[in-house]
């Protein structure tokens, strides 16, 4: 049987891409004929991963639609003559984009309209998360279920150190992490103010690293230095690093002494589990699915009390026993997004259409 997968930017190492190759190869090892086919395919993936005009693109008995983003795919998806089925990673409401990027805002709008335009041309529509296959049964897609994103844990145990970055890391000071993009949705903003009352309540000797991309909107990266600078914060305490390499991540994740994600709309979250995977503590605001993707592990908190966070930060970086403990259960929840959880499930899925 021939599953292909259609991705409109075809990287690597994207939640989406690597869960889309990972996804292949499962698929080539149960006999099935499997290709990718994408709008853009990075120079790293070129033959690897075949451009979306190969007339072969439309050749699948089924095929899996990773959406994401608005793309000429959308309407091509809803013509195909085989199975159709949708993996939804979610698209950021405009809502959050609205004050800072009008275009952006405009884009996320479309995407939201073209998802709901497949509703009605979708054989199976399954969610990265329960949050996510919400949001499609909400739509009238007439069949739902979840099938998460695999993780692959050991793409960042396995990098090397990086000497000079380990040096300042291991420099005394608690190094709080993020790793993402800089974007409204993920309220950066609050990770400053959270910062004010940490070093107001808990300690003088901290660092937030914010490691990903900076400049996908300039306008909101500038509300956030200016924050910083209202509150007359020290500058080297937040550490914006833009996109980094395998390496310099995994050393950022091996130093840092708690994660903290405090967005406010995620479709999943793969940073989470990269951060129990690499045994960093998880404090987290409980919005959108990161409740489903944390599982109980982690502490997940509700309401937005930053004081309250403040405190729980501390405990996780210095209090050993409730660190440990913490650890042992985001051990446990890794599990769940490995390559051995998932292949039945998707197996399952896919039983229905081989």
């Amino acid at each position: 049987m021939i599953i292909n997968q259609w991705l409109p930017a075809a990287h690597r190492h994207d939640a989406v891409g690597g869960n889309a190759l990972l996804m292949r190869d499962m698929l080539r090892d149960w006999g099935h004929d499997s290709e990718i086919f994408a709008l853009t395919v990075e120079d790293a993936l070129a033959g690897d991963v075949l451009p979306f005009t190969d007339a072969a693109a439309r050749d699948g008995d089924v095929t899996i639609f990773h959406f994401a983003v608005p793309s000429p795919m959308t309407r091509a998806f809803a013509t195909l003559p085989g199975a159709r089925i949708l993996h939804y990673h979610n698209v950021t409401p405009a809502h959050f984009f609205a004050p800072y990027d009008a275009g952006i805002c405009r884009f996320v709008s479309t995407g939201r309209q073209e998802l709901a335009s497949l509703a009605a041309h979708t054989d199976l529509a399954l969610g990265v998360s329960e949050y996510n296959r919400a949001e499609l049964a909400a739509l009238h897609f007439p069949w739902t279920g979840v099938l998460p994103i695999v993780v692959d844990a050991d793409r960042l145990r396995s990098q090397r150190s990086v000497p000079a970055l380990e040096s300042t890391l291991g420099d005394g000071f608690a190094n709080i992490l993020f790793v993402g993009r800089i974007a409204p949705n993920k309220r950066i903003e609050d990770h400053i103010r959270l910062a004010e009352h940490y070093k107001r309540y808990i300690d003088l000797r901290y660092r937030f690293i914010f490691v990903g991309n900076d400049q996908a909107v300039p306008r909101y990266t500038a509300t956030i230095r200016a924050l910083i600078a209202e509150y007359k914060m020290l500058p080297e305490r937040f550490w914006f690093t833009g996109p980094v390499p395998d390496e310099e991540l995994a050393t950022y994740y091996r130093h840092a002494h708690a994660y903290v994600s405090l967005s406010e709309h995620e479709g999943f979250c793969v940073p989470l589990v990269e951060a129990m995977a690499m045994d960093v503590p998880v404090l987290a605001y409980g919005a959108a699915a990161v409740p489903d993707t944390l599982g109980g592990a982690g502490v997940c908190f509700t309401p937005k009390d930053l004081e309250w966070a403040a405190e729980w930060l501390g405990a996780l970086i210095y209090d050993e026993p409730l660190r440990e403990q913490i650890l042992a259960g985001q051990r446990r929840r890794v599990a769940d997004f490995g390559r051995e959880r998932f292949e039945p499930r998707l197996q399952s899925l896919l039983a229905e259409f081989t």
